[in-house]
């Protein structure tokens, strides 16, 4: 079980936050062993990663222990690096990296942010408490070949709709959810488009617009220089 980061903090941030890691302490004795990593940054934000477990006993526990009653988002990141290296990237976007080509980029390993990570996909979620000001931002692990969790809609209803987004577009279970439904796709769409393996295929037919594309703003540099008209 990692303690909280306690790495040099920037200039004009407090180095250290006691009321910020009181916040990991409560969650550790409350969860226990469930909390597997955590993350403060002072002045700023806490974040706790539980197992995929406790996930919802931590947001309930959030709400009634550490009265964070504003709900504010959930959602998924894939920690994955893009298999397609620039390919899918903006023709301007690539000219600025020097990578005109399109090669893959060379394999790098998964880093999973503040408070780290074990899996591919991760959950995380925010909420925060109007009477301390403390915001949490709560992270689980989901395994690769059991992409379910429980879901937040019994602690926060506002988490309904997030959950729906986040099954849509990363393919993750929400046991418990009162009804995963299509947001923004068709109801017989194939694949997640935010898994960072899922190819955006009209990039490849039609060529993102270059450099070239781009025109000056009317006054910008380049016109009326030198006093011609």
């Amino acid at each position: 079980m990692s303690s909280a980061d306690t790495t040099e903090a920037p200039a004009g941030e407090l180095e250290r936050d006691d009321a910020r890691e009181a916040v990991v302490e409560r969650f550790r004795s409350e969860l226990g062993d469930a909390v597997v990593g955590a993350h403060v940054r002072p002045g700023h934000a806490v974040w706790v990663r539980v197992d995929r477990g406790a996930w919802r006993e931590a947001a309930r526990f959030a709400r009634d222990g550490l009265h964070c009653a504003f709900f504010d988002f959930l959602s998924a990141i894939d920690w994955l690096p893009s298999p397609f290296g620039r390919d899918m990237d903006s023709q301007e976007d690539r000219i600025a990296a020097g990578d005109t080509d399109g090669s893959p980029a060379e394999p790098t390993a998964i880093v999973a942010g503040a408070a780290g990570g074990d899996t591919r996909f991760q959950l995380l979620a925010r909420v925060y408490a109007p009477t301390t000001g403390t915001a949490v931002i709560l992270k689980a692990d989901v395994p690769d070949d059991d992409l379910s969790i429980d879901s937040w809609v019994p602690v926060y209803a506002g988490a309904n709709w997030h959950e729906r987004e986040t099954w849509e577009m990363f393919g993750i279970d929400f046991v418990g959810h009162p009804g995963l439904t299509h947001i923004y796709l068709p109801g017989q769409f194939e694949g997640h488009p935010l898994r960072k393996d899922f190819p955006l295929l009209a990039r490849r037919v039609k060529p993102w617009p270059g450099i070239v594309d781009v025109e000056p703003m009317p006054g910008g540099a380049g016109e009326g220089e030198g006093g011609e008209e």
